[in-house]
């Protein structure tokens, strides 16, 4: 037996424990990717191209709606996938949610706009906006309970951590991309450029692919698998009977991250471009800027988790996000791209690394192996119908009822911050936790000798 309870022959080595957690960065910051292209290009276009008879503000609130609409179905996402990893096994719950979201995105690059097919082209727009929400809804949990089952307890949240990189990269591609496009004309990205961006996903998906399939199942599935854990018939229906504290938890404990980055990531840009007048290429290498940074702290932010605890960087990082709430504005508000930058990077690099970059391991520590995919997504989902997802939207309406001025959604962010506060101060320490322990207090039930049969061919 090793350390951490598992058994020799199932230990990984390093060689398996890097393609793990490469397959988790790649992959979602594939899903990503795709996922915030289209946030990106909600800011910029799609208002106009999909929603041509509403005002520029209406437009934009349209278009920030249906940007909404992909988190409404996460959870289905969850629910669904996260059986098929809680079941089935972690690696195939994630090939399939790549295939789902590489092909809904390449599918939005061929959309006809409002100007050729009428209102089919929004109806279009949002079905396929809808089968992204649910691939992305069981990415997460899928690739973060990989990642943290395969780690030691010593180094769960350094080496979880960096599949929480793939949120950065993949922002950082989108925003890029729509840099690159925007160098041509108007006309041009307004026409035919700002598909390019969503055909691309087409090659991204195919390396994400090719490293997924190389990795093997996670010990810590395998172990349960063995010894006879895995024979929950309905994962979800376990998550709510023995484990719905934690659940709260882990949706509590999302809020401030997920609506502070959703409203630096993407709102910022729509709000700076129209109410302060930048030029979207400057907002944009803002966010890409801060993007770029925050690959490299969330790591450092999991390292310092496993020396200080989840619980202490965890608290820190929100009350962080408190105090940048007004200052964030105020930067923006200079008119200066420079001071307005450095409120960017302070939210994503600092607010949003130090509470997001914990999550992959404290919510793959929340749960037991039994159903930890399922409560793992389920936690994060569910934070985004009421949190991140309508964020861009609420802080749109917020600006406009308030007449341009900012400070509702600086508000806003706080209230976000305070319910994040409660939860994570609920929540009990987790570093220490051995995953292979099941701390719901409940003893799984054996499996009759076909289940086991069955569970060890797969």
């Amino acid at each position: 037996m090793t350390l951490d309870g598992t058994p020799a022959g199932l230990a990984p080595d390093r060689k398996s424990v890097r393609i793990a957690v490469s397959s988790g960065v790649v992959g979602t910051a594939v899903e990503y990717y795709d996922f915030f292209v289209y946030g990106t290009a909600a800011a910029l276009v799609l208002n106009k191209l999909f929603f041509p008879n509403f005002s520029p503000v209406l437009g934009t609130l349209a278009a920030f709606a249906t940007f909404a609409v992909g988190f409404v179905v996460r959870p289905i996402g969850a629910i669904v996938l996260g059986h098929v990893g809680d079941r089935v096994g972690r690696k195939k719950a994630l090939v399939f949610s790549l295939l789902l979201m590489g092909v809904a995105t390449f599918a939005i690059g061929f959309l006809p706009t409002y100007s050729s097919a009428g209102i089919a082209a929004p109806i279009l727009l949002v079905s396929l906006r809808l089968v992204q929400g649910i691939a992305l809804g069981g990415e997460w949990g899928g690739a973060t309970v990989l990642a943290s089952e395969y780690a030691s307890r010593g180094n769960r949240g350094f080496l979880a951590s960096f599949v929480q990189t793939g949120s950065p990269i993949g922002l950082l591609m989108s925003s890029g991309a729509f840099v690159l496009v925007g160098l041509g004309s108007d006309e041009f990205v307004q026409t035919w450029g700002w598909r390019i961006p969503f055909w691309g996903s087409a090659f991204l998906v195919a390396i994400g692919l090719w490293i997924r399939l190389r990795i093997m199942e996670s010990p810590e599935f395998r172990r349960a698998t063995a010894a006879g854990e895995m024979a929950v018939r309905a994962p979800i229906v376990e998550v709510f009977k023995y484990s719905w504290r934690q659940v709260l938890i882990a949706i509590g404990i999302r809020f401030v991250p997920d609506i502070g980055f959703y409203i630096a990531a993407t709102f910022l840009v729509s709000y700076a471009v129209n109410t302060h007048h930048y030029r979207a290429g400057d907002i944009l290498a803002c966010v890409s800027i801060a993007a770029g940074i925050e690959i490299f702290t969330i790591p450092l932010f999991g390292r310092l988790s496993d020396r200080l605890g989840r619980k202490k960087v965890y608290i820190a990082g929100v009350v962080f996000w408190l105090l940048l709430a007004f200052p964030l504005f105020a930067l923006i508000s200079s008119g200066s791209v420079f001071l307005t930058g450095v409120g960017v990077v302070l939210a994503l690099a600092i607010g949003h690394s130090s509470t997001w970059g914990l999550g992959a391991a404290i919510n793959s520590e929340l749960f037991p192996t039994r159903y930890r995919t399922t409560g793992a997504a389920l936690g994060l989902n569910v934070s985004n119908i009421v949190g991140g997802g309508p964020a861009p939207l609420i802080a749109s309406a917020l600006v406009i009822g308030a007449g341009g001025a900012s400070w509702t959604v600086s508000l806003y962010i706080i209230v976000a911050g305070l319910v994040s506060l409660v939860a994570i101060t609920a929540m009990a320490e987790t570093s220490q936790r051995d995953l292979s322990q099941d701390y719901t207090g409940r003893t799984p039930q054996p499996q009759s000798s076909r289940e086991v049969l069955k569970g060890r061919t797969q």
